[in-house]
C-alpha cells in the first residue's frame, strides 16, 4: 500500500524570526496593553493599505464591524443588507447593534453581492449596506455604489480577506464609510488575533477608538458606554513584522493561482475562480466549483490519497442558520444556496512549493478523471 504524502495544509500561518523578536521585545518593555505598538501598527497599516485613512486597531476584525457600525449610526429600527455567502460575522455584527440583517443574492460569477439583488432588497428602513470583497476578490464597486447613491445608503466594506486586493485604482478599506480588516491566523496577514478598521472621517474613528476602550479617549473621564476590544501591543508588534511581508506573499499567491488557473481549466467539470476586469484578486482562498454530488468525494480523496487538504467556505448559507433565520423568513437565494453546495477551496498560501503545487494538480486531475 503506497503510503499517503506529507500532508498539505489548506492554509498555513507564517510566523518567522521577525515576528518572535519583535514580541519578545514587547514582552521585555513591560508594556502589553494597548500602547506604542498600537498607534504605530495603526499609522503603518494606514498608508501601507489605504492611503492614509484614519485606521483602528481591535482586538478581532468582528469587533471592528460591530463597533464600526455604531460608530455609523447603525442601531435599533435600521436595516443592513447584506450577503449570505459569508461567515456569519457579518450578520451578526449587525444584528448586535440591534438592526436587522437583510439577505440577498450574490451573483455567480464573483461570489460577491449582485447589484441588483442589494437594489430589490432597499426599504424605507435600508441604512446602508455590507458587501464583501469575499475570497480576495473586490465586489463590485461601480455598481453598488450606484444602487448606494440612488437609495441615500452607506457602504460598509468587509475587507477581511482582501488585504492589497483593488477595483481599478481604487485600493478596498477606501471605499465605505469604513472598512473592516481581519489579522487572524489564517488571513492573508496576521497579528495573530485582531482588526483594523479603516474609516473615511475622522469623527468615526474617533468613535470607534471610545468603543473599544470603555467609552474612553482620557482615563476615567467615560463619554459612552464601551467595549473592551483593545488589541494588546504582543498583536501590533507581529502585525507590523507581517507588513514587511505581506507584499511579497500576495505576489506568491497571484503566481499560484495563476499556475493553478492554466492547469485546472484542463480537467472537466472543474470551473476555476473568476476574475472581474477591474478586479485585482489576492486569493484568500482559490476557491473552485465542482459538481454538487462531486465535491465531498473529490474532497475527501484528495486528502486520502494525495494528502491535499481543502476547505469549503461556506456550506450553510446565514440565511439557514438557526441564530440567523429569523431574519429571513421566506427569503429565497438559489444563488447563495448553489455556491454553498459547490465551492470548494484548494491550498494557496505562500509557503507551498512547487512540488506541492504539481501535487495539488495532479491530485485534481485524478479524482476528477475516477468519477467521470
Amino acid at each position: 500500500m503506497t503510503p499517503t504524502p506529507q500532508l498539505i495544509p489548506a492554509a498555513k500561518p507564517l510566523i518567522g524570526s521577525e515576528e518572535r523578536l519583535a514580541v519578545d521585545a514587547v514582552l521585555r518593555s513591560g508594556m502589553l496593553a494597548q500602547g506604542p505598538e498600537v498607534a504605530a501598527f495603526e499609522e503603518e497599516f494606514s498608508h501601507h493599505f489605504v492611503l492614509g485613512r484614519p485606521t483602528v486597531a481591535l482586538n478581532s476584525g468582528t469587533s471592528g464591524q460591530h463597533l464600526g457600525l455604531l460608530a455609523s449610526g447603525v442601531g435599533p429600527g435600521d436595516e443592513v443588507i447584506v450577503p449570505s455567502f459569508t461567515f456569519a460575522a457579518v450578520a451578526n455584527s449587525v444584528a448586535l447593534t440591534g438592526a436587522a440583517p437583510v439577505f440577498a443574492d450574490i451573483e455567480p460569477d464573483y461570489f460577491t453581492l449582485d447589484p441588483q439583488r442589494i437594489r430589490e432588497a432597499v426599504t424605507e428602513r435600508t441604512k446602508g449596506i455590507m458587501p464583501v470583497h469575499l475570497y480576495g476578490h473586490p465586489f463590485q464597486v461601480d455598481a453598488v455604489e450606484a444602487v448606494a447613491a440612488e437609495h441615500g445608503l452607506a457602504i460598509y466594506e468587509d475587507a477581511a480577506q482582501a488585504h492589497c486586493a483593488s477595483w481599478g485604482d481604487r485600493p478596498v478599506g477606501t471605499i465605505g464609510e469604513f472598512a473592516m480588516f481581519s489579522l487572524y491566523p489564517t488571513k492573508n496577514m496576521t497579528a495573530i488575533e485582531g482588526g483594523m478598521v479603516t474609516c473615511r472621517s475622522e469623527e468615526t474613528a474617533r468613535q470607534i477608538k471610545l468603543l473599544r476602550n470603555q467609552g474612553m479617549e482620557t482615563q476615567y473621564a467615560n463619554e459612552v458606554i464601551g467595549f473592551n476590544a483593545r488589541m494588546s501591543d504582543v498583536h501590533a508588534a507581529v502585525g507590523r513584522a507581517q507588513l514587511a511581508k505581506v507584499d511579497a506573499w500576495t505576489r506568491i499567491r497571484r503566481r499560484n493561482a495563476a499556475f493553478f488557473d492554466r492547469e485546472l481549466a484542463l480537467i472537466p467539470g472543474i470551473t476555476p475562480p473568476r476574475v472581474a476586469p477591474l478586479a485585482t484578486h489576492v486569493y484568500h482562498q482559490y476557491t473552485i466549483r465542482v459538481a454538487v454530488a462531486e465535491r465531498d468525494r473529490i474532497r475527501q480523496a484528495l486528502l486520502d490519497e494525495h494528502g491535499v487538504a481543502t476547505g469549503v467556505y461556506y456550506p450553510i448559507p446565514n440565511h439557514r442558520l438557526p441564530s440567523l433565520a429569523r431574519f429571513a423568513q421566506s427569503v429565497e437565494l438559489p444563488e447563495s444556496d448553489r455556491a454553498a453546495a459547490e465551492v470548494l477551496s484548494l491550498p494557496v498560501h505562500p509557503s507551498l512549493t512547487e512540488a506541492e503545487l504539481h501535487r495539488i494538480v495532479a491530485g485534481m486531475t485524478a479524482v476528477a478523471a475516477a468519477g467521470a
